[in-house]
């Protein structure tokens, strides 16, 4: 196999709509470059997305509300929208906005019904059937959302989209599907559960930390200590595990893909959490596609003295305790994608350690030629499609 093989590369960028399904365990924004560049080459390419995000606007709409979050769906809806399509820059600078934090809530929320009325130039630029839609789920927001709603640095588009949870009964998919209909979106974005769950991790030290926000070292203080284990829980108040499984239909995307990506982000609230619902495992073992690994090619508090070669077997283990038989390693995990000359790994790479995991290690250039600490979204998109 030539990777990054460059006819196919051509092929896939002449005719996206022919493009394969790749399919990534994310969250957050890591992957918003590369899922903008993948629609050069994909139109097919599946997102399951973490919905356990307790940090920024998704968390207060979760603690008012009882949702999961909402921000890094939006995030990505976006990221795959054609950005060709009339209107869709309109679409994007309101989805993006968030109020101001300095502004008092009676400003902010005659702002949010400006919106909501189609007062606002910012809904105003936004073409119709699109602006009435819109308009319509901030009426749903608006009309439940409690008196004492911290509005301050609100994102108008969870705010969007929570308004769309409740019009169809408290489901995110239906709402999701529209919008990446009316934005046409080059791909598929679902959480990876519909639930409102959090993450919580214990620590080397034998402290237990409930919360993503806690864990990113993004909204509170980076941890000072690694991880060692991490699990579900139904409340930030307490933390007992709490058990989930992946629906039918995400398990038959996950064994309909023609590659499986775990793919560079934050390691444990990204990548690992989309791992803990039950079924995950089972289904990645039956995908009859290549699986690959590519991880930070900088830092990431979470990784916290872990090697490549470290990742990789926490990667490992937790895909094998998601399935209910044993499987073989090559099924779970064929691929280790790394930059050994261009990347800056922090905790090291170990490649012979990664090798002896049963693992092959594919040595290709990923870094960005202005940042190594960046994957080069290019190189990564031209990788992936060349292994299909």
């Amino acid at each position: 196999m030539r990777l990054p093989d460059p006819s196919r590369a051509a092929l896939f960028r002449r005719a996206p709509e022919l493009g394969p399904r790749v399919l990534f365990f994310s969250g957050g924004t890591a992957l918003r470059d590369l899922s903008t560049t993948l629609i050069e080459y994909t139109a097919n390419s599946i997102h399951l997305i973490t919905p356990f995000d307790s940090g920024g606007s998704s968390a207060v709409l979760r603690k008012a509300f009882g949702m999961p979050a909402v921000g890094d769906l939006r995030n990505r809806i976006m990221a795959l929208a054609d950005r060709s399509i009339t209107g869709n820059p309109a679409v994007f600078e309101l989805f993006a906005h968030r109020l101001p934090k300095d502004a008092p809530q009676d400003e902010l929320a005659a702002k949010l019904v400006r919106i909501m009325n189609g007062e606002d130039p910012l809904i105003r630029r936004v073409p119709d059937p699109l602006r009435k839609i819109i308009r319509t789920h901030l009426r749903f927001f608006n009309e439940r959302r409690p008196k004492d709603f911290d509005l301050r640095g609100a994102s108008i588009g969870n705010c969007i989209l929570a308004g769309g949870y409740f019009n169809y009964n408290r489901m995110l998919d239906p709402v999701i599907y529209l919008f990446m209909q009316l934005v046409e979106a080059r791909g598929v974005v679902r959480p990876i559960v519909n639930a409102d769950l959090h993450l919580a991790c214990r620590l080397a030290d034998g402290r237990v930390l409930i919360g993503q926000h806690n864990m990113t070292g993004k909204e509170a203080a980076p941890i000072d200590a690694p991880i060692e284990s991490l699990w579900l829980t139904a409340s930030l108040d307490d933390p007992t595990p709490a058990s989930v499984r992946i629906r039918d239909k995400t398990d038959k995307l996950i064994r309909q893909a023609e590659v499986i990506c775990f793919p560079y982000g934050s390691f444990y609230s990204s990548l690992m959490a989309n791992l803990l619902p039950q079924g995950v495992g089972d289904a990645v073992a039956a995908a009859d596609c290549p699986k690959v690994y590519i991880p930070n090619l900088g830092h990431d508090p979470e990784q916290q003295g872990l090697t490549v070669a470290d990742q990789t077997r926490r990667l490992l283990d937790a895909l094998e305790a998601g399935c209910a038989k044993a499987c073989r390693r090559e099924d779970l995990l064929r691929f280790v994608f790394v930059d050994s000359r261009g990347g800056r790994y922090d905790g090291g790479l170990d490649i012979p350690a990664i090798r002896r995991l049963g693992v092959e290690v594919v040595d290709v250039p990923l870094a960005r030629s202005d940042d190594s600490g960046q994957a080069d979204s290019r190189k990564v998109a031209e990788l992936l499609v060349s292994l299909a």
